[in-house]
């Protein structure tokens, strides 16, 4: 960003002869195994009084880098511990302007290629004529991939004149150093407030500068959550940073202080801030990520996403969380078919539209949500107690329909009747809106770059990115309304048909059970009980309802009571999914007595894992993914999975997004992702990006993965390919 200059790259040379040609401007050098490091003045010799300037020169080996004295998410400053003559003072470092150093889920700060740390001297005024020595403890961290601690004891020698000192050889190295120091904010205008939900530094450069973008560094670590992009907008005749606060920073700042860096039409400005913050509720940084891999290609292009999101919403069809309902379209279908394919096209549009329109619906909450500060992502429904109950309570409702313990009157029927077995539009609407509900459980191939970028972009982009994922998810059913002809090959209505109705009621008996499972991974077993008992009310209420009656204040007299004991079997529900507990276990502790041995996800293991070389699985999992829990029962446990992760070292790390966990969901943000699964590998090659694996897993592509990462096994492996 405001890199050093390389034509001062002989200057250890020049120190090294300076050390046999001039004793007494004698200089030590030190390296570690990335990083050389000296220690230089800027002038040739000390004055009584006259403070000076001496440094920390480092040059670190291409592809690593050492950090600022804010580090971001990881990372420790480089420290100088000072031995100085007696009335000799040293000062703090003078921090250049440091270089974002991203490294997903993380982020950083720090410095690339060479730097120099100059520090302040000041002499003593009865500084007598000797020679003058100056010693330093320097330690510091060098990163690429793998952290490694460095160190040196460095010493400068020099002489002491009453005369004005001359620059020194490398005072060039001061000069381009100070170009990089954050400069007084002279002639701008800075203000700072902050909020619940953001942080906001509006500035106004100097004498009205242009300014195309801009990055505040701030001092203090636990002030912001480092990972999350910050917002740029232009505000009138000035412009606004807004950064998102870290959820342990305690309360509002009383000053905001750091680095501003401003891109303009010339090169990048940094100026210092330390200003006053003010109250105020400003609104959170729009969010925004970089292109997103898949595999080994990049969602870059609005067309691009466009086509993997019809692509994904197809496929999503094949998920085990829509067939149940979409068991019940091909059961409409198969009436449509018995002398009414005329009017079949218009229940396969209603269908589409019920599709559409709930994925606007989606689209619309997580885009309001995410611009109230929310981080949420696809299937972020699932993580609320609440809508587990309700949803439970509806499939049940459903099952006991197909199995016909009871049948809607007709008087419900222009309210749109969904549980029953009638060909109407509305019927088609609401299995359209219901396949949706159920489909966020699942990721198919390619919705997750697609979803990604969208979810990304403008809100016209991302709800075009939703629009084709539910034309894609309708098609099939389009096209049987729409080719007529297609019904043929569609079985002719009969007998059989009560029997496949009740089968289908089995399969959303199945989801329930599902759906009471994953209230217990967030409620625990007491939560368990307790939403098995107001299931077991709503299914009373609802036999109740389905019993005949003779006369119609009998018929009232059933139906209210019917009614009541499902608002009841539903209150019981909701009663115990608002109570605060403790939850169940989740993903990321269960025990495994087969399989991978998983470890908790954090972005602290993470980065200490990557730091000592280790290979890292990471999965990105939670308990309502029916896709996440296929893949690990059919692949990641498959026994030559197993076995290669134990001779390569691979540290299986799994992040449960289970319950709601910002800190996993901006994670899976800075993948590119914005819900389940998601699998990274990172190797051990410290140059290497990490892979991003397909959302669909077999035995024989993670084990090509790892091929490609780490290198091929010296022994074959004997699993399917």
């Amino acid at each position: 960003m405001l890199g050093m200059s390389g034509r001062y790259a002989t200057i250890l040379i020049v120190l090294g002869l300076g050390a046999v040609a001039r004793p007494a401007h004698a200089a030590s050098t030190g390296k570690s195994r990335f990083v050389e490091v000296a220690l230089v003045s800027e002038e040739a010799s000390v004055a009584p009084g006259r403070p000076f300037r001496v440094g920390l020169h480092m040059r670190i080996a291409k592809g690593w880098h050492t950090y600022w004295k804010n580090p971001g998410d990881a990372g420790l400053p480089a420290r100088l511990k000072w031995t100085l003559p007696e009335g000799f003072t040293a000062g703090p470092i003078q921090w250049p302007a440091p270089d974002r150093i991203p490294a997903p889920p993380l982020m950083s700060y720090g410095y690339k290629e060479e730097l120099l740390l100059p520090v302040e001297i000041t002499p003593p005024r009865n500084l007598g004529a000797r020679d003058v020595t100056l010693a330093v403890k320097a330690d510091w961290l060098e990163c690429a991939e793998a952290c490694l601690p460095g160190k040196a004891e460095l010493d400068l020698t020099l002489p002491a004149s009453r005369e004005t000192p001359k620059p020194s050889e490398t005072a060039p190295l001061f000069a381009e150093a100070r170009r990089r120091l954050p400069a007084p904010p002279t002639g701008w205008s800075l203000s700072a407030e902050a909020g619940p939900r953001a942080l906001a530094l509006s500035f106004r450069a100097a004498e009205g500068a242009h300014a195309e973008s801009a990055y505040f560094f701030a001092e203090d670590p636990k002030l912001t959550e480092h990972a999350v992009p910050q917002g740029f907008e232009a505000l009138g005749d000035g412009y606004r940073v807004t950064l998102k606060p870290a959820p342990n920073a305690p309360g509002r700042p009383g000053r905001l202080q750091g680095v501003l860096v401003v891109v303009g039409a010339d090169r990048p400005t940094a100026v210092q801030v330390d200003v006053a913050v003010a109250a105020g509720d400003p609104a959170p940084a729009p969010s925004y990520a970089a292109p997103r891999s898949l595999g080994s290609r990049h969602v870059t292009t609005l067309k691009l996403a466009l086509g993997f999101a019809f692509v994904g919403g197809l496929i999503l069809n094949l998920m085990p969380c829509v067939l149940p309902v979409l068991s019940l379209k091909v059961m409409g279908f198969v009436r449509q078919a018995n002398g009414q394919a005329g009017h079949v096209w218009r229940h396969g549009l209603v269908f589409t539209v019920g599709v559409v329109l709930c994925f606007w619906l989606l689209a619309g909450a997580l885009l309001v949500l995410r611009a109230g500060g929310e981080r949420v992502g696809w299937g972020f429904q699932l993580q609320s107690l609440p809508f587990l109950v309700v949803l439970a309570g509806l499939f049940l409702l459903l099952g006991l329909n197909l199995f016909g313990v009871f049948e809607v009157g007709e008087s419900l029927t222009g309210a749109g009747n969904l549980l029953t077995a009638r060909s109407g539009l509305a019927h088609s609407f609401w299995n359209g809106v219901l396949a949706t509900v159920v489909a966020t459980p699942c990721t198919a191939p390619f919705m997750g770059s697609a979803l990604g970028y969208g979810l990304s972009q403008p809100p016209l982009v991302a709800l075009a990115v939703f629009t084709a994922l539910g034309l894609g998810m309708a098609s099939p059913y389009l096209l049987l309304s729409v080719v007529p002809g297609l019904l043929r090959f569609v079985p002719k209505p009969g007998p059989w048909m009560d029997g496949f109705r009740q089968l289908m009621g089995f399969f959303l008996m199945a989801t329930v059970a599902a759906l009471v499972w994953l209230f217990g991974q967030q409620a625990g077993v007491d939560g368990v009980g307790v939403l098995l008992a107001a299931l077991l009310l709503t299914a009373f209420g609802a036999w109740m309802y389905g019993r005949p009656s003779r006369t119609p204040r009998g018929r009232v007299l059933r139906t209210t009571m019917a009614l009541g004991l499902m608002a009841a079997g539903l209150g019981v529900g909701l009663v115990r999914a608002f109570e605060p507990g403790p939850g169940g276990p989740g993903l990321g502790a269960r025990p495994t007595s087969t399989g991978l041995e998983w470890q908790e996800y954090s972005a602290s293991k993470l980065a200490q894992l990557r730091a000592q070389a280790t290979p890292v699985f990471l999965d990105f999992t939670a308990a309502w993914c029916l896709t996440c829990q296929v893949n690990e029962r059919v692949s990641l446990a498959h026994g030559s999975v197993v076995e290669r992760f134990r001779r390569e070292g691979i540290v299986a790390l799994r992040a449960d997004w289970t319950r709601r966990d910002d800190h996993i969901t901006d994670a899976l943000a800075s993948y590119g992702r914005q819900g389940v699964p998601v699998y990274v590998l990172y190797g051990r090659d410290s140059s290497a990006p990490p892979r991003v694996l397909p959302e669909l897993l077999t035995p024989g592509l993670v084990l090509s993965a790892i091929d490609e990462s780490l290198g091929a096994p010296a022994t074959a492996d004997a699993s399917p390919r």
